[in-house]
């Protein structure tokens, strides 16, 4: 008689439900560590984590919900609560629900459980913050607390990672018995007799004062000081995302280069080598290169929060961003949007409100993001190559103009296609702690395998097609260039390896050019030309502009090409040899009014790909990425347009 292997039995599903700021994550990463992930259920626009723990001989997935003050306020957050502990939320049906209650305010907590309990499921209830609640005179018994609420009582520190495993004997425990219905019939003088006789100390309600929390408030609040005070934190981390990201950004580059040229050298020359090398490495390349700066974003922005000051920045934002319809918490994404929109519309996600967000993320891409910076030397040189404060001050100018045009457009959506009633800030100032590295490195963990998966799906893709595009149709060399790998080759032959190799770098510019002018992407180029006529662009600037629409770095790599140029390092000595080239007709290809109609294109087109599929990952919808390029593009080309009319009228050529 054969014997049939025993099924294990699916891991129980705990919903952990708490109030902001009262150490929920910490204690979910202690219990899950790096076995979770960032969840969207269908569904619902509010971001959750799920994860897997594994003590005490027992595996249980822990759904990590947002924290809320009531499940019944009409709020994207506590409507998420609502649906998931009411089963009506696929995926996320909970066999039972951890509770977590700060012991320095649970009076608070208490009037959460009221109406968590109400649902009928398995409870259990884990106490945080006893450590702060016992720096402040109050102690806290919970055995006694259960014994009232008749639930399970665990005393666990997220931080410190104690109380882990009396946290997972609470949760079996509140699945072997009946789930309470006590809160049913709850009256409103039950809460304070429930703290009083479970708190003991001076202030046991919740309401004292910590003069050092006060202290600190006064400056980090204050309208001025707490302005000085924020725009000095964020120059240290806006600094520390640029230089400290250097090093691992060089490394990630040259890898990748080396693996390019690897594949390169061993593999036969031909069209799969090529979609390998320029397409799937050189393009996931540009966008991985990203990743230093991303973890360190969300890792010092993880910290922040962590100590308690970010909640106190968004509140001394808020004044200004509100006038914008942008609440405080959009300052920190459109901030680190000057080092990487991608990073900065992903921690949108910190913004409650959804029209909010849904704006911010919006304009973030209106940012100077650092992959604007080359363009915006090399056509600032051209502009004013005799004068360093004209060149200065052009160069501040972009940044100006990119953070004007994403304010203005931010009010101008919260009129029309995001009218409503914005959600009022009301924070709850949490108080001052240490950070929790670990909570921060896992944090920044999350965040970095959701850009990865990111960039392995639809950001490769995207690469591929535009790869395509540039590659085909294959052109023929031209017979210039065939003439000059012969002169090369007789050049080799007698010694001289210096003149050969510059004879064929110099057949291989030409063959590039031609390829460009002859591959789709050239085509389109040529075709959309008289588009572009009003600003000034001939058919090789047009080229120019459409491919660095993949990335706004190609635009000086691929005018080197179609100039003649050598793609140098040296930003003057490209803007020596762009500032020679001419038209056919004889005029500079570079004369001012072309070049300030494209210094002001580039500073508000939405040219990077990536930044189209993370903000559709990020609304969950392309129509927003196709509204978001569309009116980036109208407002680039207008303007640009504006720009050159402006300096013909000033007498700047013609």
């Amino acid at each position: 008689m054969s014997r049939v292997a025993p099924i294990d039995p699916a891991p129980t599903r705990v919903a952990m439900v708490g109030n902001p700021n009262v150490g929920k994550t910490s204690l979910f990463n202690r219990l899950c560590g790096v076995r979770a992930k960032t969840a969207n259920f269908a569904g619902s626009t509010i971001e959750a984590r799920v994860g897997t723990c594994i003590a005490e001989g027992v595996e249980m997935e822990i759904v990590d919900l947002p924290g809320v003050y009531a499940i019944d306020l009409e709020l994207p957050e506590s409507r998420l609560c609502r649906d998931c502990l009411g089963g009506r939320l696929a995926g996320c049906m909970p066999d039972a629900l951890l509770l977590v209650l700060d012991a320095t305010n649970l009076a608070r907590g208490l009037r959460l459980f009221r109406s968590v309990a109400s649902s009928g499921r398995p409870l259990a209830i884990a106490l945080t913050m006893t450590d702060l609640a016992r720096a402040r005179g109050l102690s806290v018994d919970a055995h006694r607390l259960a014994k009232i609420l008749g639930v399970p009582c665990a005393i666990a520190n997220g931080r410190a990672g104690t109380g882990m495993e009396t946290v997972v004997e609470a949760v079996k425990a509140a699945c072997e018995v009946p789930p309470t219905v006590l809160a049913a019939g709850l009256h409103d003088a039950w809460l304070d007799e429930t703290v009083v006789a479970s708190v003991g100390g001076p202030h046991s309600l919740g309401l004292e004062s910590d003069r050092m929390t006060d202290r600190l408030d006064a400056a980090f609040v204050h309208p001025i000081l707490g302005g000085v005070v924020f725009l000095a934190a964020m120059a240290l981390m806006f600094f520390a995302i640029f230089r400290l990201a250097e090093i691992p950004m060089t490394i990630i580059e040259e890898s990748f280069a080396w693996l390019g040229a690897t594949l390169a050298s061993v593999l036969p020359e031909g069209v799969l080598t090529s979609l390998l090398v320029d397409g799937i490495i050189g393009g996931v390349a540009g966008t991985v290169v990203f990743l230093p700066q991303i973890c360190l974003l969300f890792f010092l922005l993880a910290l922040l929060e962590d100590t308690g000051y970010l909640a106190r920045a968004a509140f001394v934002m808020d004044r200004i961003m509100c006038r914008f319809g942008l609440p405080g918490q959009a300052f920190v994404p459109l901030l680190s949007s000057h080092a990487c929109a991608l990073p900065g519309m992903m921690s949108a996600r910190m913004i409650p409100d959804p029209r909010d967000r849904l704006a911010t993320i919006l304009v973030a891409p209106f940012m100077s993001c650092s992959a604007r910076v080359g363009v915006y030397v090399l056509l600032v040189t051209l502009l004013f190559p005799d004068s360093g404060l004209l060149a200065g001050l052009a160069f501040a100018g972009c940044y100006a103009l990119g953070a004007i045009a994403a304010l203005v457009t931010a009010a101008i959506c919260r009129k029309t296609i995001l009218r409503g009633k914005s959600r009022p800030m009301v924070l709850e100032l949490p108080p001052y702690r240490v950070p929790d590295l670990r909570s921060a490195l896992l944090t920044t963990y999350d965040r970095a395998l959701v850009f990865l998966r990111s960039a392995g799906t639809v950001i490769l893709a995207i690469c591929i097609v535009m790869w395509w595009i540039s590659a085909f149709p294959r052109a023929t060399p031209p017979e210039q260039a065939a003439a000059l790998e012969a002169q090369a080759l007789v050049a080799a032959n007698a010694g001289d390896e210096t003149t050969a190799q510059s004879l064929r770098d110099e057949a291989a510019i030409l063959t590039n050019r031609a390829q460009q002018r002859e591959s789709f992407a050239g085509r389109i180029g040529g075709a959309v030309q008289p588009a572009f006529e009003p600003l000034g662009l001939d058919d090789r600037l047009t080229v120019a502009v459409m491919t660095s629409f993949l990335a706004r770095e190609v635009f000086r790599s691929t005018m080197t090409v179609l100039v003649g140029s050598g793609d140098s390092d040296d930003d003057s000595a490209v803007a020596d040899e762009l500032a020679q080239a001419t038209r056919v007709d004889g005029t500079p290809l570079f004369d001012p009014p072309t070049s300030a109609a494209l210094l002001v294109f580039y500073v508000l087109a939405l040219q990077c790909l990536p930044t189209l599929a993370v903000t559709r990952r990020e609304t969950g919808s392309w129509k927003w990425a196709a509204l978001q390029f569309s009116w980036m593009s109208a407002i680039a080309y207008l303007l640009a347009w504006l720009t050159r009319l402006l300096v013909i009228a000033l007498g700047g050529g013609t």
